[in-house]
């Protein structure tokens, strides 16, 4: 009988697993605890022993499991802890599916791509094979719509396939710098409410990064044909990834060439595209199984100071290595395909998370050369000693099928074909409680929003302990401190904790890529990190951060700047932000008081993040007033739409015509427009217009009317509902703020992530 060891789990962690993984009984209450959920899936994964050893100690292969995943020491990628043990048994994070350039080809791929959404996998794929818009199509003598129509088809695919009703799907697009659609591609998601399943990623080789330093033109090549189809500027092109990466993080570069220089089986075929996150490099027909360490629990007491426990490290990769080869035989593939490519392969990905909280135990700040030294020092011995397991593994039970097709066959035997992966860990470092993957923290303080817009503090344990040491711990400065985005902006906080507690908005963009780079050149696949920028940060810093990556051997690069997407901006040409028109100057005009008593209509806007009332009052001289409501969230949304309210009631009160008002905030767009029965809902803004002008049109109450009885709530009918996909600063089910980590998006409130 296996002793349950308790899960020390903080009361967000079981939020978490409550609402998201664990079973559920009819009415949708938990029907498992958290350690019957470990229970389960270290059961599941260590059955598969006995399809190697019919005498096999499967209770002891399960308490080895259990323990290290109830004691946060690893766990496995999102799908496995929800499905292990359970009917769907789908327990892969990550996919490749082909595209070829045919009409069966590519909606083969889309059929595969919803069995896969719907198993709670994500998908990636290289649109590369498919020929260039306005190109000749023989069969039927039109020309060609291009990859992005097709993408566009993804898209709205996947936003119908809800994943094992958790999230939708992620995909991953790529596109080769090559391709003659590739300016097209580049700026696809400059308007943010479309692809919005999607993140993109540019093919970059190293010829075009060369052209690009040398600033010289480039050839495109059409994929029908192979042959040349004109060229292009490489330096112009960069410019133009430049460009699109500071306005909002899109897309992102992966360098095809590194890519491939590692990948292990080169005789089975070019790696082309990445998972969602761009971490795992995959053939197509290729999954790949995920885990993380928490890197937060191997720091021990030594006689120096803290230092890191490599024993209990070693320990740890050893049951993770042996675990996640395990997922591949309990495994259920969505495809026959996927099954065979993922057994001949048995690529499996082992990864970190908490680097952050083991650099503070070790009293080392994020951004400093010891930190390099000590993060690649780490990893290098995470991929030794997953390595050394994989050996044995291999003299256990084999080698991986198509080991003598690979880069191993004149050395040592291996199981798997690669071991180690870099992998987003939103959800999983909140099970964890511990920072998320290799980046640094995102902050030292939370606000959280809970029922009926109630907030408290969740402040960083290792900092709560810090504080009281230095006895400045107090309410009055954990409010203060959840109110700015830095420590550094914290004067009552000395100086040396403000050096260690170091968050991604202090974390110059440099140091961001160099700690990617330190990861990326101890690991198999890639590294999925985020690199921070300020808002104030210019065009000129993207390109340097591109370029270190390059430089340094990164494989891929994903970032993002401040308030970038939240605030689009409006660029003249050459990329220049346009000068202001001379603005005239006119009377100032007080608004009229706000009488005693008014009348109007409240009318309801289903909007994609949570239900808008809007109430529209009139007084004796006509529309006085607008008071907007959020149904379900608060935060940031709500409060900006409060603020366009007062406005507009000002407006209204100083003499300014209903129809200028309507004409100002008509067509506002947010990253998430819903549908109504007579078109789109485009934002909050949009829908005070639309309901301001149904007023003023008469097909509402008129002003200074009571609404008839029953009818004082009017829906401004919508149908479904958006997710955020990385777009919107608040969480579309709780409310909260996400941060943007690690190629992806999470909520530390609630557990929402696009990844994992």
């Amino acid at each position: 009988m296996i002793e349950l060891l308790k899960a020390e789990l903080s009361a967000n962690a079981r939020a978490v697993l409550e609402k998201r993984y664990l079973r559920k009984d009819e009415q949708g209450q938990p029907r498992e605890r958290p350690e019957d959920m470990f229970l389960r899936v270290a059961r599941e994964v260590a059955s598969a022993d006995a399809q190697y050893d019919p005498q096999a100690d499967l209770e002891a292969r399960t308490a080895e499991f259990y323990q290290a995943m109830a004691s946060l020491d690893f766990l496995p990628n999102s799908p496995t802890l929800m499905n292990a043990g359970r009917e769907l048994q789908q327990l892969s994070a990550c996919f490749v599916l082909p595209i070829e350039d045919s009409m069966e080809s590519i909606f083969t791929a889309i059929k595969n791509t919803a069995l896969i959404h719907q198993s709670g996998g994500g998908t990636g794929f290289s649109f590369s094979r498919i020929r260039p818009k306005n190109d000749r199509v023989a069969s039927t003598g039109g020309d060609a719509s291009g990859p992005i129509s097709f993408m566009k088809v993804f898209n709205a695919a996947t936003e119908a396939v809800k994943q094992g009703g958790t999230r939708r799907g992620a995909n991953m697009a790529i596109l080769r710098a090559d391709h003659p659609d590739i300016k097209e591609f580049i700026t696809c998601k400059a308007d943010c409410s479309v692809l919005t399943n999607f993140n993109i990623s540019v093919g970059l080789t190293e010829a075009f990064m060369q052209a690009a330093e040398a600033g010289r033109d480039y050839d495109l090549v059409n994929p029908r044909t192979g042959q040349p189809a004109g060229s292009l500027s490489a330096r112009e092109v960069f410019d133009l990834i430049v460009e699109m990466g500071w306005q909002n993080g899109e897309p992102g570069i992966v360098f095809l060439d590194r890519l491939n220089r590692d990948n292990p089986t080169p005789g089975l075929g070019k790696i082309e595209s990445t998972n969602p996150c761009g971490e795992q490099p995959l053939l197509p027909y290729e999954s790949c199984n995920l885990g993380s360490l928490n890197l937060a629990h191997m720091v021990k007491g030594g006689p120096s100071g803290p230092q890191v426990d490599y024993e209990h490290l070693g320990r740890i990769v050893a049951t993770a290595v042996r675990f996640l080869d395990n997922v591949i035989d309990v495994n259920r593939y969505p495809l026959r395909e996927i099954e065979r490519m993922t057994k001949a392969n048995r690529k499996i990905g082992l990864g970190v998370m908490g680097v952050a909280d083991m650099l503070i135990r070790l009293g080392v700040p994020y951004n400093c050369e010891e930190a390099l030294a000590t993060c690649e020092q780490v990893m290098a011995f995470v991929q030794e000693q997953g390595h050394a397991a994989s050996r044995q593994l291999a003299r256990e039970r084999g080698p991986f099928p198509n080991f003598k097709k690979s880069l191993y066959r004149d050395g040592e035997k291996v199981r798997n074909a690669t071991i180690t992966t870099i992998a987003p860990t939103g959800t999983l470092s909140i099970i964890a409680g511990c920072s998320s993957g290799i980046e640094p923290l995102f902050a030292v303080v939370y606000t959280r929003n809970i029922l009926d817009n109630q907030q408290f503090l969740e402040v960083n344990p290792l900092f709560e302990q810090a504080a009281k040491e230095e006895g400045i711990f107090s309410q009055a400065l954990m409010e203060e401190i959840a109110t700015h985005k830095s420590l550094a902006e914290v004067a009552a906080v000395p100086e040396g904790l403000r050096r260690l507690f170091i968050t991604a908005y202090d974390t110059a963009p440099e140091w961001h890529i160099r700690m990617q780079a330190a990861f990326q050149k101890q690991t198999d696949n890639a590294v999925s990190k985020t690199v921070n920028f300020r808002h104030e940060a210019s065009r000129e810093d993207i390109r340097t951060v591109y370029m270190l990556a390059y430089r340094l051997g990164c494989k891929g690069v994903t970032l993002y700047r401040d308030g970038s997407r939240e605030h689009q901006v409006l660029t003249a040409g050459g990329g220049q932000a346009a000068d202001p028109e001379p603005v005239p100057q006119f009377q100032q005009i007080q608004p009229r008081p706000r009488p005693t008593i008014t009348s109007g209509t409240t009318q309801r806007a289903r909007l994609s993040c949570a239900n808008l009332y809007i109430t529209i009052n009139a007084d004796e001289h006509g529309l006085c007033e607008v008071f907007t409501s959020m149904g379900k969230t608060g935060g940031c949304t709500a409060s900006q739409a409060e603020a366009v309210s007062r406005l507009i009631s000002l407006a209204l009160r100083s003499g300014v015509a209903a129809e200028a008002v309507i004409d100002s905030l008509k067509g506002i767009r947010c990253p998430l427009p819903t549908w109504a029965e007579g078109g789109q809902i485009l934002s909050c803004a949009d829908a005070i217009a639309k309901a301001l002008q149904r007023v003023v049109m008469g097909d509402q109450p008129a002003e200074n009317q009571q609404p008839a009885a029953g009818k004082g709530e009017v829906p401004l009918e919508t149908n479904g509902r958006g997710d955020l996909a990385g777009l919107c600063p608040q969480c579309p089910e709780c409310g909260n703020m996400v941060e943007r980590v690690e190629g992806c998006v999470v909520c530390r409130a609630c557990g929402y992530s696009k990844c994992s």
